[in-house]
């Protein structure tokens, strides 16, 4: 499994400082906190506890246990406090003590966090002491943790959030595939380092759908649910938003005529999903034509729940009657490259922020998006400070980028009212002759191929 080295440089940095620290570190379940967190610990003076769902008894038990066997010693107490003060790194160098799942612990045990804070206060443990709290509860760390802490919030050293790789690492994972299979790879399961160390870079794309995704006892087959009803509840209503978000209906207006949910409970239940990372509101890109753009448009933000529901959900009879290529063929095939679209614009988006971050756009780009018109769209928009805008159009599924798309691209700028002296047109496959010629005598345009990207 991949481990970002941003996030083991950040982890690195809180270590290095002087004194006691105390680092929140969170993510999503296949967020791959546990090898970060290995291959951070290695070669450190270190404890690591995972918590247990049980009670506040049967935690307290189970720890003392492990801690009196790691440390060789002998637990009389049995609080928090004595396993917190026998704990030792051996010598004068930093101890990281680890807490793994920490909210089954705080959820039941208040005695727990006082204890920690007077470790981090060196009231029980002399040596210096790095503690990190980790969780694959995305709601608990970002809606529970603040009210569990309470005024002590300030105690905190740092938090991190692991995010998900980005289409750059992806392709780093899979050096031998090309771009055209990375970005398929990354339509479908995103960047998640959990499901990327499942996926077999050397059957085919098919192949891995199959294995992981249709087959029953694929590592991917049941997680779009698992995902949802890990901390959601109510998982028949979440499904049909999904579901209905999945087939185009992506405004709240359309949620309500299709469901027959009232409005106030599709708001309360799409505002979850949005704490949950699940769906996103797409706010377009601000420019002078805002009453021909479209507002208040939701999607499914969770890259493989997207495509979950968007090819298998409405085909679970077929998915458990027919045979995992069979369903391929019958269900994906023929609409993957329809979906993948949006996918193919969010990589030319990263890589329009390389060259920016790299020096090599006409200006240092402030901001981007995408423009979302009611009769068409703009791809990508980048500007500056000073309002100067490059403009994108990406090309993942024609055959050729043409003059005529160009030409609709004129229009929709027109809706939108903005101008551009600098497009950079992206195609996944080729460019059409003509517009090849075009290019060639006029120098606002950069024509950018697969192989670039």
């Amino acid at each position: 499994m991949n481990v970002k080295s941003t996030d083991l440089n950040e982890l690195e940095s809180f270590y290095e400082q002087t004194g006691n620290q105390l680092v929140i570190l969170y993510g999503n379940k296949n967020c791959g906190k546990e090898e970060l967190i290995k291959t951070f610990t290695a070669g450190k003076k270190s404890f690591y506890y995972r918590c247990r769902e049980a009670s506040a008894q049967e935690q307290l038990s189970v720890m003392g246990d492990e801690i009196g066997r790691r440390f060789d010693v002998k637990l009389s107490k049995n609080t928090y406090d004595e396993y917190f003060n026998r704990i030792k790194s051996g010598d004068a160098s930093k101890l990281v003590l680890v807490i793994d799942e920490v909210q089954y612990v705080m959820k039941k045990d208040v005695e727990f966090l006082k204890s920690i804070l007077k470790l981090k206060a060196k009231r029980l443990y002399p040596g210096p002491v790095m503690i990190i709290l980790a969780s694959s509860s995305i709601v608990w760390a970002e809606q529970n943790l603040e009210e569990a802490f309470g005024e002590e919030t300030k105690k905190i050293t740092g938090t991190m959030k692991l995010e998900n790789l980005s289409f750059l690492e992806v392709v780093r994972a899979f050096p031998d595939l090309p771009v055209s299979e990375c970005i398929k790879i990354y339509g479908v399961i995103g960047g998640v380092p959990g499901y990327m160390a499942q996926w077999n870079p050397k059957v085919s794309f098919k192949e891995n759908i199959c294995r992981l995704l249709l087959a029953e006892n694929g590592y991917l087959f049941d997680m779009a649910q698992q995902v949802i009803s890990s901390e959601l509840r109510e998982l028949s209503v979440y499904n049909t938003i999904l579901s209905a978000m999945a087939q185009g209906h992506n405004k709240l207006n359309e949620l309500f005529l299709y469901t027959g949910f009232s409005r106030a409970k599709i708001s309360v239940y799409m505002k979850n999903l949005s704490h949950f990372d699940i769906i996103e509101k797409v706010v377009s890109f601000e420019t002078g034509g805002w009453e021909n753009a479209k507002k208040g448009v939701y999607q499914i933000k969770d890259t493989f729940v997207n495509f979950w529901f968007r090819f298998i959900f409405l085909h679970l009879s077929e998915l458990y009657m027919m045979e995992p290529s069979d369903f391929y063929d019958k269900y994906i095939a023929d609409e993957l490259d329809e979906y993948l679209i949006r996918y193919f614009r969010n990589v030319c988006m990263e890589y329009l922020q390389l060259l920016n971050q790299l020096g090599r756009v006409p200006f240092a780009i402030h901001k981007m998006g995408m423009w979302i018109g009611k009769t068409g769209n703009i791809d990508i928009i980048a500007q500056s400070s000073d309002r100067r805008n490059i403009v994108g159009l990406c090309n993942w599924n024609k055959e050729y980028l043409t003059m005529q798309m160009c030409e609709e691209m004129y229009e929709t700028m027109q809706k939108a009212k903005i101008n551009s002296e600098h497009f950079y047109l992206f195609s996944a496959k080729a460019f059409e002759p003509e517009l090849v010629e075009y290019v060639r005598k006029d120098s606002r345009f950069e024509l950018i191929d697969m192989t670039e990207l």
